[in-house]
């Protein structure tokens, strides 16, 4: 299975998750791809919109570029909704930017600091 498919199935079952707990949530097509800035997810009830930008990994750290987050950013600016970084190393994590580690040329999610920092879906999704 190739890197793009892991992630397209990442985001699937995280879509799924927010469906079978009374949010709506899509998958947003060409994420990444487009000349406009997208997240990955976007997911909502009567309260609260999220624009998530996804990450899977079977390893303990995970590396965002500094563009997927800026974007992320903007995107969540302009149509109002939070932004969170969603990482699935055993279990989804969210996590604020704010949370995150920036380096140099990108950030860089622990499970270490994901565990610390970060909330399970369960948790998300209750407030």
């Amino acid at each position: 299975m190739s890197r793009k498919s892991k992630g397209i199935n990442a985001e699937r079952e995280l879509v799924h998750l927010f469906n079978n707990n009374s949010w709506g949530a899509i998958r947003v097509a060409g994420s990444g791809s487009s000349q406009f800035p997208s997240p990955d997810i976007l997911a909502g009830n009567k309260v609260r919109r999220l624009a998530i930008e996804c990450k899977s990994s079977k390893k303990p750290v995970k590396y965002l570029t500094k563009e997927e987050v800026d974007e992320l950013l903007l995107f969540s600016n302009m149509f109002g909704a939070e932004p969170w970084i969603a990482v699935r190393f055993k279990e989804w994590y969210f996590l604020n930017i704010e949370d995150i580690k920036q380096t140099e040329k990108s950030y860089v999610v622990t499970l270490e600091k994901a565990k610390q920092k970060g909330l399970l879906f369960e948790e998300l999704i209750k407030y």
